[in-house]
Parts: C-alpha cells; structure tokens; sequence
C-alpha cells in the first residue's frame, strides 16, 4: 500500500490483486448458488461477538480484510439470487449488471447534472425512454431512476402533490387499496398528509381494488366538501400478484380530474410478455408510473424507476437553482439537455442507468420477455405441483409469478391452520433448503411463493413443495 499516511492508494498490482480475488468471489457465487443453502443467518448475539470491534487507527492487509468479509458477513445472508429463494420478491440480479455496477462505483460518476456527467446522463435518458416505450407513455413523457420502488412511489406521489394541489394540501384526499404497498402509506405521511385524508378502498373477491367503491367514496368526499386528487393503483401486488382493474380506475380518473399513479414496481415489467400485457391494460394511462428493475428486469440493488406522462412535472416539482450549481445550467442547453438533479429528490446520485443498460445492450429485450414469462409459468407450475400433493390449499392462484397457500391436513381446524402455518414457516427457515414467506390474506396466515428468479427450474420448484409436505406433515 502506498507510504503516503494521508491518501487512500494501492498499487496496480495490489489493485489487480484485491479486484481478481472479487471477481472470483462473484463468480463462485453464481456458479454454485444451487448447492447452497437458500438462507443463512445468526443472531444479533453471536455477530456482536464475532464482528464488533473499535475502528482500527492502523490498517490491515485487503486481502485479509475481504476474508474476512467472506467468512464472516456473506456467509450469513439470504441468497436472493438462489434459484429457491421465493421470498419477498427475489432480486436475481445478472452478472453482466454487477460488472457495470462495479464500473460505475470505480469511475466514481455523478448524473446529477450534465455538466459533471454528459455521457452517464445521456445513458440514463436512453434507459428511462426505453422503459416508457415499452410502457406506453408519450414521447412527452419521461423518467429518473432511484433507488427502489419506495422512492420512486414517493417521487411519483410528491409530483402528483405538487402539479394537482400547488401546495394547498387542506381537506386534499388520496384514494387506495388494502394491498397497495407499505410504501405508499409510509410516503402518504412523509408528504404531511394526515390520517384522515387517505381512503381505504375495499377489494374485490380477487383482491383487485373495488372500482365502484372508489367511485361511491370519491363523490361522497366531494359531497362533504373534500377535494379527491389521487388514486394509487397496482399492477402486480406483493401479496399475490393481483393487478387492478387499471383501465377502469383510468375512466374513473379522467371523469373525475384525479390523478393516477400506478405502483407497477413489481408487475410493470410483465409489458414485455404478452399475458403481461393483456393484464397491464390501461397502465400506459398513468399519470405516473413506478417499476423496478431490480426486481423482474434482473438488475443488482438498488434501481428503481418512475415515469411520467409529461416529463416537465417533474422538473416543476423538484428543480432548484441555486447559485454554486449557475455553471450546469448557464453553460447548457437546458432546451436538450438534462440535470437529473431536476426530476428528483437528490442531486449527488449513483450512475444507476449503466447496468440497465448494458444487460439489455448485451442479452436483448426478447430474453428479458422469455425469463419474465418463465417466471409467470413457474408459479403455474407450482400451484400444480401443489394440488397434486392434496394436503395444500389454494388460497389465491398463480398472478404474475405468484401463488399463496397453506398446508391443511385432515380434519384440521381454522383456528389451527395459523398456529400451524408459523410452526411450518419456522421449520422451513431452520430446513434451509429453500426460503419462502408467509403473508395475511383475510385473516388466514398464509404461505407464497414468489417464482420470478429464471434460474429456477421445475426440479427446484418440485423438491421446495417436497419439502414443505414432509415439514407439514411432522408439524405439531
């Protein structure tokens, strides 16, 4: 390592040396993700034990450091991209991705502005104008990548805020279903809204927001001298896959003046199948649109995105000027070129885009279709699976890449099958064979499965449902 105590220098042959070993680390871990176990986690205890220490004053050997970092922190993870890793919603990442992650963080770029970053910049309006085409937005249209599905929710709703409401937020009401993602409540009062201004619209048997209910609850609001703004819609829900009847809850906004957002942060990207797109109908009619890219387009964490039908709301909503940034906009044509420092919250801000970019450049649209439609098959196929074992139950059918059920053996009681349910759970996590998560659907603890990941194969999918029934059936 360099002499010189004051700066942060390895040589060439160290750099070589410590980025080689990283590499190799990558790709021992791509290659051999079906032998290990899906999960692996300690307790807060035992880390404390093992890894809390005093910030060293004199430094180590990298080498030794990454070691280390292997031993003792990766070891100790849920692998997301293992092909049985059906929780949450599975990041299965792609290698050609983290390289250019790997690029982005070593050139060390900022698209803030396009002064600081012409070129990055001119990669991220190339990214986000594919994901509006591809999404149906106008060429009026526009975007900014973020860091995940619940900063792009808040941008698209601080947008929606700014454009409808200009500030004046008094007797203002937001319009959403029991399944909406978490995030959009947490940004509803993080945006100063207060309680009493947010609707909880009920769902349908399929758990699809109640489009005559929304319409009942916003004229109401408007008979009482309320001024309904937003509607925040879902294409692909966490639970179950389910999308909103979109086009519908579209002719409800464009009659009433509201403005829709879509949170398509899981599902969107199902646009570039064709059974995706007959159940997207009418999200190309957002007024803004969230999706996520480190979920069903396969990139490494963190990416998100949110699209607008008219780009320049974006800029009316977070563009600052102040004086030390006079130079990137002075020295531009702001007429054609772009500060993303303008269409969002941040101004120092990672090169998000060049990932998307170039996994796209390097396997093409189609293959990105064919894994997303494997994904919506391999929940098909699970429930399948599952039927034929004959001790599980349905409890919502294959959407989007996602099938929720439970283990019910013989004359078993409802108020059982939750005790059971978690016993199961625990069972499945200590197993380790594969990782899967429960959720609430009317009341009843339920297991699911989310199968998006393409290395996922039937045999993964067969062995995982194995070894649920045989947890199940010695399950007290």
């Amino acid at each position: 390592m360099s002499r010189d105590s004051a700066d942060f220098e390895l040589s060439a042959e160290e750099m070589r040396a410590l980025g080689y070993r990283v590499i190799d680390m990558i790709v021992e871990h791509h290659t051999t993700l079906g032998e290990k176990s899906a999960t692996s986690y300690r307790h807060r205890g035992e880390l404390e034990a093992l890894l809390r220490e005093a910030p060293p004053n004199a430094g180590s050997d990298p080498l030794e450091v990454l070691a280390s970092v292997e031993k003792n922190v990766l070891s100790n993870i849920m692998y997301c991209t293992h092909p049985r890793h059906f929780a949450w919603v599975p990041g299965p990442s792609n290698y050609v991705s983290v390289l250019a992650d790997a690029l982005a963080s070593g050139v060390n770029v900022c698209p803030g502005t396009w002064l600081e970053s012409s070129g990055p910049s001119q990669i991220e309006l190339i990214a986000t104008d594919w994901l509006r085409e591809l999404c149906g937005f106008p060429a009026t249209g526009g975007g900014v990548f973020v860091s995940g599905g619940s900063v792009a929710n808040l941008t698209g709703l601080v947008t929606a805020r700014q454009i409808m409401l200009d500030g004046i937020m008094d007797d203002a009401i937001i319009y959403s279903s029991s399944q909406a993602h978490s995030s959009n409540w947490k940004n509803i009062r993080i945006l100063g809204f207060r309680p009493e201004q947010t609707r909880l619209v009920p769902v349908d048997d399929r758990l699809r927001l109640d489009v005559a209910a929304l319409a009942r609850a916003v004229d109401e609001d408007r008979r009482n001298g309320k001024r309904p703004f937003c509607v925040i819609a879902t294409a692909g829900t966490t639970n179950t896959g389910t999308v909103d009847p979109l086009d519908a809850i579209a002719d409800l906004c464009e009659q009433q003046k509201l403005w829709l957002h879509v949170d398509g942060a899981y599902g969107a990207a199902a646009v570039l199948t064709e059974r995706g797109r007959r159940l997207l109908a009418g999200m190309e009619r957002a007024h803004s649109l969230v999706l996520d890219p480190h979920k069903w387009l396969f990139q490494p964490f963190d990416i998100g995105c949110c699209l607008v039908r008219e780009v320049r709301w974006l800029e009316q909503t977070f563009s600052e000027h102040p004086e030390y940034l006079q130079d990137t906009r002075d020295k531009m044509d702001m007429s054609r070129e772009v500060n993303f420092c303008d269409r969002g919250v941040q101004l120092t801000r990672a090169f998000r885009a060049l990932k998307l970019w170039m996994s796209i450049k390097v396997f093409g649209l189609d293959r990105f279709g064919a894994a997303i439609d494997r994904g919506i098959s391999n929940a098909e196929t699970a429930q399948r699976l599952l039927e034929e074992q004959g001790c599980f139950e349905i409890v919502t059918p294959a959407e989007l890449g996602v099938v929720t059920f439970r283990y019910r053996p013989p004359q078993s009681s409802e108020g059982d099958l939750n005790r059971l349910t978690r016993a199961l759970f625990d069972d499945i996590v200590a197993d380790g064979h594969a990782m899967l998560t429960t959720t609430m659907i009317d009341g009843q603890l339920v297991l699911r499965l989310c199968t998006i990941n393409p290395r996922t194969t039937e045999d993964d999918i067969r062995s995982t449902i194995g070894m649920i029934a045989r947890l199940g059936a010695a399950t007290k």
